[in-house]
Protein backbone atom coordinates (compact mmCIF):
# COMPACT_ATOMS: atom_id res chain seq x y z
CA UNK A 1 0.00 0.00 0.00
CA UNK A 2 1.76 3.73 -1.03
CA UNK A 3 2.17 6.03 1.69
CA UNK A 4 1.26 9.87 1.48
CA UNK A 5 3.06 11.05 4.46
CA UNK A 6 5.48 9.25 6.77
CA UNK A 7 6.83 10.63 9.73
CA UNK A 8 9.35 8.93 12.32
CA UNK A 9 10.89 10.45 15.31
CA UNK A 10 9.53 13.89 14.49
CA UNK A 11 10.73 16.64 16.81
CA UNK A 12 10.43 20.05 16.49
CA UNK A 13 11.66 22.19 19.66
CA UNK A 14 11.08 26.06 19.74
CA UNK A 15 14.13 28.60 20.94
CA UNK A 16 12.62 30.05 24.41
CA UNK A 17 13.75 29.86 27.95
CA UNK A 18 13.44 26.97 28.67
CA UNK A 19 13.08 25.20 25.39
CA UNK A 20 9.40 24.33 24.12
CA UNK A 21 9.50 20.98 22.63
CA UNK A 22 6.18 21.48 20.92
CA UNK A 23 6.65 17.75 18.55
CA UNK A 24 8.25 14.61 20.94
CA UNK A 25 9.44 11.83 18.70
CA UNK A 26 6.00 11.35 16.52
CA UNK A 27 5.63 8.31 14.22
CA UNK A 28 2.99 9.14 11.35
CA UNK A 29 1.52 7.01 8.23
CA UNK A 30 -0.98 7.93 5.91
CA UNK A 31 -1.79 5.75 3.45
CA UNK A 32 -2.03 7.11 0.04
CA UNK A 33 -6.11 7.15 -0.70
CA UNK A 34 -7.55 7.48 2.57
CA UNK A 35 -8.97 10.74 4.70
CA UNK A 36 -7.13 11.05 7.61
CA UNK A 37 -7.96 13.08 10.69
CA UNK A 38 -5.45 14.42 13.21
CA UNK A 39 -6.95 15.21 16.45
CA UNK A 40 -5.15 16.94 19.86
CA UNK A 41 -6.07 19.75 21.88
CA UNK A 42 -4.57 23.13 21.70
CA UNK A 43 -0.77 23.23 22.51
CA UNK A 44 -0.82 19.12 21.78
CA UNK A 45 1.79 19.58 19.04
CA UNK A 46 -0.90 19.03 15.79
CA UNK A 47 -0.47 22.02 14.23
CA UNK A 48 3.54 22.36 14.48
CA UNK A 49 2.96 18.71 12.87
CA UNK A 50 0.95 19.91 10.19
CA UNK A 51 2.70 23.12 9.15
CA UNK A 52 6.17 20.93 8.73
CA UNK A 53 4.48 18.11 6.86
CA UNK A 54 3.44 21.42 4.86
CA UNK A 55 6.75 22.99 4.49
CA UNK A 56 6.02 25.95 5.91
CA UNK A 57 8.41 24.79 9.14
CA UNK A 58 11.51 22.94 9.22
CA UNK A 59 11.75 19.78 11.76
CA UNK A 60 14.45 19.91 14.46
CA UNK A 61 14.80 16.35 14.05
CA UNK A 62 13.57 13.00 12.34
CA UNK A 63 12.44 11.94 9.12
CA UNK A 64 9.43 13.49 7.06
CA UNK A 65 8.33 12.06 3.82
CA UNK A 66 5.74 13.81 1.90
CA UNK A 67 4.40 11.64 -1.35
CA UNK A 68 7.74 9.87 -1.57
CA UNK A 69 9.60 12.86 -1.53
CA UNK A 70 11.22 15.19 1.40
CA UNK A 71 11.55 18.69 1.31
CA UNK A 72 14.70 20.48 1.05
CA UNK A 73 14.84 19.00 -2.58
CA UNK A 74 12.71 19.72 -4.98
CA UNK A 75 10.36 22.39 -3.20
CA UNK A 76 8.29 23.55 -6.01
CA UNK A 77 7.95 19.69 -7.32
CA UNK A 78 6.27 18.87 -4.20
CA UNK A 79 3.92 22.10 -3.75
CA UNK A 80 2.65 21.62 -7.30
CA UNK A 81 1.76 18.22 -5.45
CA UNK A 82 -0.29 19.41 -2.32
CA UNK A 83 -2.98 21.66 -1.71
CA UNK A 84 -3.45 23.66 2.09
CA UNK A 85 -6.38 25.11 3.02
CA UNK A 86 -5.87 27.20 6.13
CA UNK A 87 -8.74 27.36 8.89
CA UNK A 88 -8.70 30.94 7.91
CA UNK A 89 -7.86 32.50 4.75
CA UNK A 90 -7.59 35.50 3.62
CA UNK A 91 -8.40 36.09 0.41
CA UNK A 92 -8.67 39.91 -1.69
CA UNK A 93 -12.09 41.04 -0.73
CA UNK A 94 -12.52 42.90 -3.97
CA UNK A 95 -11.58 40.00 -6.40
CA UNK A 96 -14.29 37.79 -7.88
CA UNK A 97 -14.85 34.90 -7.34
CA UNK A 98 -14.07 33.85 -10.70
CA UNK A 99 -10.96 36.42 -10.95
CA UNK A 100 -9.90 34.85 -7.60
CA UNK A 101 -9.62 30.98 -8.68
CA UNK A 102 -8.01 32.48 -11.73
CA UNK A 103 -5.44 33.54 -9.93
CA UNK A 104 -4.42 30.82 -7.96
CA UNK A 105 -4.89 28.36 -10.97
CA UNK A 106 -2.23 30.70 -12.44
CA UNK A 107 0.16 29.53 -9.57
CA UNK A 108 0.43 25.78 -10.78
CA UNK A 109 1.62 24.55 -14.34
CA UNK A 110 -1.42 22.71 -14.37
CA UNK A 111 -4.07 24.46 -13.13
CA UNK A 112 -7.78 23.44 -13.40
CA UNK A 113 -10.05 25.99 -15.43
CA UNK A 114 -12.04 28.04 -12.86
CA UNK A 115 -14.99 27.37 -14.72
CA UNK A 116 -14.57 23.76 -14.22
CA UNK A 117 -13.73 24.23 -10.08
CA UNK A 118 -16.53 26.45 -9.65
CA UNK A 119 -19.16 23.86 -10.85
CA UNK A 120 -18.07 21.49 -8.65
CA UNK A 121 -17.73 23.74 -5.85
CA UNK A 122 -21.52 24.83 -6.13
CA UNK A 123 -19.91 28.64 -7.02
CA UNK A 124 -21.19 29.47 -10.59
CA UNK A 125 -24.05 31.58 -9.40
CA UNK A 126 -21.21 33.76 -7.58
CA UNK A 127 -18.70 33.59 -10.26
CA UNK A 128 -18.97 37.83 -10.69
CA UNK A 129 -19.54 38.20 -6.89
CA UNK A 130 -16.98 40.08 -4.98
CA UNK A 131 -15.23 37.77 -2.26
CA UNK A 132 -16.53 40.83 0.55
CA UNK A 133 -19.93 39.32 -0.16
CA UNK A 134 -20.08 36.02 0.16
CA UNK A 135 -21.40 34.23 2.98
CA UNK A 136 -18.97 32.14 5.27
CA UNK A 137 -20.01 28.94 3.89
CA UNK A 138 -19.26 30.43 0.33
CA UNK A 139 -15.99 31.82 1.52
CA UNK A 140 -14.90 28.84 3.05
CA UNK A 141 -15.93 26.54 0.16
CA UNK A 142 -13.98 29.07 -2.05
CA UNK A 143 -11.38 28.80 0.28
CA UNK A 144 -10.73 24.72 -0.34
CA UNK A 145 -11.74 25.15 -4.38
CA UNK A 146 -8.55 27.18 -4.30
CA UNK A 147 -6.16 24.39 -2.41
CA UNK A 148 -7.93 22.31 -5.04
CA UNK A 149 -7.71 24.25 -7.41
CA UNK A 150 -4.11 22.82 -8.78
CA UNK A 151 -5.58 19.54 -8.98
CA UNK A 152 -3.34 17.92 -5.53
CA UNK A 153 -3.06 14.41 -5.12
CA UNK A 154 -2.69 15.24 -1.39
CA UNK A 155 -4.71 17.91 0.26
CA UNK A 156 -4.18 19.79 3.81
CA UNK A 157 -7.79 20.87 5.28
CA UNK A 158 -7.33 22.90 8.39
CA UNK A 159 -10.20 23.01 10.51
CA UNK A 160 -12.46 23.64 7.30
CA UNK A 161 -15.79 23.78 9.15
CA UNK A 162 -14.80 25.97 11.94
CA UNK A 163 -17.55 28.87 12.53
CA UNK A 164 -20.20 27.36 9.87
CA UNK A 165 -23.43 26.96 10.17
CA UNK A 166 -25.05 23.04 9.98
CA UNK A 167 -25.97 23.59 6.12
CA UNK A 168 -23.08 25.20 4.82
CA UNK A 169 -20.65 22.34 6.99
CA UNK A 170 -22.60 19.59 5.61
CA UNK A 171 -22.17 21.04 2.31
CA UNK A 172 -18.13 20.72 2.90
CA UNK A 173 -18.84 17.45 3.92
CA UNK A 174 -20.01 16.14 0.85
CA UNK A 175 -17.30 17.88 -0.62
CA UNK A 176 -14.83 15.97 1.39
CA UNK A 177 -16.63 12.82 1.03
CA UNK A 178 -16.85 13.67 -3.15
CA UNK A 179 -12.70 14.28 -3.53
CA UNK A 180 -11.88 10.85 -1.23
CA UNK A 181 -14.25 8.96 -3.73
CA UNK A 182 -12.14 10.32 -6.44
CA UNK A 183 -8.85 8.89 -4.80
CA UNK A 184 -7.33 12.19 -3.32
CA UNK A 185 -5.21 11.77 -0.16
CA UNK A 186 -7.20 14.35 2.84
CA UNK A 187 -5.27 15.25 6.32
CA UNK A 188 -7.85 16.69 8.22
CA UNK A 189 -7.84 18.59 11.48
CA UNK A 190 -10.90 19.05 13.79
CA UNK A 191 -12.22 20.51 16.35
CA UNK A 192 -15.79 18.23 15.86
CA UNK A 193 -15.38 14.94 16.98
CA UNK A 194 -18.98 14.32 15.22
CA UNK A 195 -16.89 15.15 11.66
CA UNK A 196 -13.82 12.69 12.42
CA UNK A 197 -16.02 10.35 12.46
CA UNK A 198 -18.35 10.73 9.87
CA UNK A 199 -15.58 11.43 7.38
CA UNK A 200 -12.29 9.85 8.39
CA UNK A 201 -10.89 6.44 7.55
CA UNK A 202 -8.79 6.40 10.45
CA UNK A 203 -7.63 9.01 12.95
CA UNK A 204 -4.51 9.95 15.40
CA UNK A 205 -5.08 11.81 18.03
CA UNK A 206 -1.82 13.80 19.20
CA UNK A 207 -0.87 15.06 23.10
CA UNK A 208 2.29 16.50 24.41
CA UNK A 209 3.25 15.64 20.89
CA UNK A 210 3.39 12.48 20.64
CA UNK A 211 0.35 10.26 18.73
CA UNK A 212 -1.00 8.36 21.89
CA UNK A 213 -3.97 6.28 19.93
CA UNK A 214 -4.46 5.66 16.28
CA UNK A 215 -6.63 3.81 14.14
CA UNK A 216 -10.43 3.73 12.67
CA UNK A 217 -12.57 5.16 14.49
CA UNK A 218 -14.43 2.13 15.04
CA UNK A 219 -11.22 0.66 16.33
CA UNK A 220 -10.78 3.21 18.94
CA UNK A 221 -14.41 2.86 20.61
CA UNK A 222 -13.58 -0.17 20.45
CA UNK A 223 -10.93 0.30 22.88
CA UNK A 224 -12.92 1.63 25.43
CA UNK A 225 -14.60 -2.23 25.69
CA UNK A 226 -18.34 -0.83 25.69
CA UNK A 227 -20.47 0.35 22.73
CA UNK A 228 -22.86 2.54 24.82
CA UNK A 229 -22.61 5.32 27.27
CA UNK A 230 -25.30 5.80 30.55
CA UNK A 231 -24.74 9.15 31.66
CA UNK A 232 -26.69 10.34 34.44
CA UNK A 233 -26.83 12.61 37.94
CA UNK A 234 -28.48 11.40 41.12
CA UNK A 235 -29.82 13.52 44.19
CA UNK A 236 -29.85 12.87 47.88
CA UNK A 237 -32.64 12.07 49.96
CA UNK A 238 -34.41 15.32 51.68
CA UNK A 239 -34.01 14.01 55.28
CA UNK A 240 -30.80 11.90 55.03
CA UNK A 241 -28.43 13.19 52.31
CA UNK A 242 -26.61 10.38 50.70
CA UNK A 243 -22.95 10.03 50.35
CA UNK A 244 -20.49 11.50 47.84
CA UNK A 245 -21.26 9.25 44.65
CA UNK A 246 -17.53 7.67 43.89
CA UNK A 247 -17.83 6.19 39.85
CA UNK A 248 -15.02 4.01 40.80
CA UNK A 249 -17.42 2.31 43.21
CA UNK A 250 -19.39 1.32 40.31
CA UNK A 251 -17.03 -0.60 38.54
CA UNK A 252 -18.48 -3.84 39.82
CA UNK A 253 -21.86 -3.18 38.46
CA UNK A 254 -22.66 -5.51 36.13
CA UNK A 255 -21.56 -4.85 32.34
CA UNK A 256 -19.79 -1.45 33.60
CA UNK A 257 -16.21 -1.27 31.54
CA UNK A 258 -14.95 2.19 32.62
CA UNK A 259 -16.52 5.45 34.69
CA UNK A 260 -15.88 9.16 35.33
CA UNK A 261 -17.46 11.99 36.69
CA UNK A 262 -17.81 15.03 34.30
CA UNK A 263 -19.93 18.68 35.07
CA UNK A 264 -21.67 17.24 37.70
CA UNK A 265 -22.48 13.80 36.06
CA UNK A 266 -21.67 10.10 35.94
CA UNK A 267 -21.02 8.62 32.64
CA UNK A 268 -20.20 4.70 32.72
CA UNK A 269 -19.21 2.85 29.32
CA UNK A 270 -21.11 -0.62 28.91
CA UNK A 271 -21.34 -3.21 26.60
CA UNK A 272 -25.04 -4.32 27.14
CA UNK A 273 -27.27 -1.29 28.64
CA UNK A 274 -30.29 -3.62 29.23
CA UNK A 275 -28.37 -5.39 31.84
CA UNK A 276 -26.28 -2.00 33.38
CA UNK A 277 -29.46 0.26 33.23
CA UNK A 278 -31.15 -2.55 36.31
CA UNK A 279 -27.89 -3.39 38.18
CA UNK A 280 -27.33 0.58 38.66
CA UNK A 281 -30.79 1.94 39.64
CA UNK A 282 -30.32 -1.07 42.39
CA UNK A 283 -27.48 0.22 43.40
CA UNK A 284 -28.41 3.67 43.40
CA UNK A 285 -31.63 2.58 45.47
CA UNK A 286 -29.64 0.80 48.27
CA UNK A 287 -27.24 3.39 48.88
CA UNK A 288 -29.93 6.04 49.01
CA UNK A 289 -29.29 8.07 45.59
CA UNK A 290 -32.26 9.23 43.88
CA UNK A 291 -31.94 9.30 40.06
CA UNK A 292 -32.56 12.69 38.76
CA UNK A 293 -31.61 12.51 34.93
CA UNK A 294 -30.53 9.57 33.11
CA UNK A 295 -29.71 9.17 29.24
CA UNK A 296 -27.87 6.66 26.51
CA UNK A 297 -26.30 6.89 23.59
CA UNK A 298 -23.39 5.07 21.58
CA UNK A 299 -20.23 5.32 22.54
CA UNK A 300 -18.14 8.02 19.97
CA UNK A 301 -14.94 9.16 19.90
CA UNK A 302 -15.31 11.80 21.92
CA UNK A 303 -15.73 9.16 24.62
CA UNK A 304 -11.95 8.35 23.40
CA UNK A 305 -10.24 11.50 23.27
CA UNK A 306 -11.99 11.84 27.10
CA UNK A 307 -10.65 8.90 28.37
CA UNK A 308 -6.95 9.36 27.15
CA UNK A 309 -6.45 12.83 27.57
CA UNK A 310 -8.87 13.53 30.66
CA UNK A 311 -10.15 16.75 28.52
CA UNK A 312 -12.54 17.24 26.03
CA UNK A 313 -11.23 18.65 22.36
CA UNK A 314 -12.78 21.41 22.34
CA UNK A 315 -12.02 22.54 26.13
CA UNK A 316 -9.43 24.60 25.08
Amino acid sequence: MDIAIRCRDLRKVYDAKPPVEAVAGLDLEVRSGECFGLLGPNGAGKTTTVEILEGILDPTGGDVEVLGLRWGGDHAGLRERIGVSLQETRLNDKLTVEETLELFSSFYRKGRPAPQVMEEFGLTEKRKAWVMKLSGGQRQRLAVACALVGDPDLLFLDEPTTGLDPQSRRSLWEIIRDLRKRGRTILLTTHYMDEAEKLCDRVAVVDHGKVIAQGTPAELIASLHGEHVVEFAVNGDAGTPAPPLDPQGLLDVSSVKSARAESGSILLTVDQPHVAIPALLARLGRDGHTLSRLTTRHASLEDVFVALTGRHLRDE
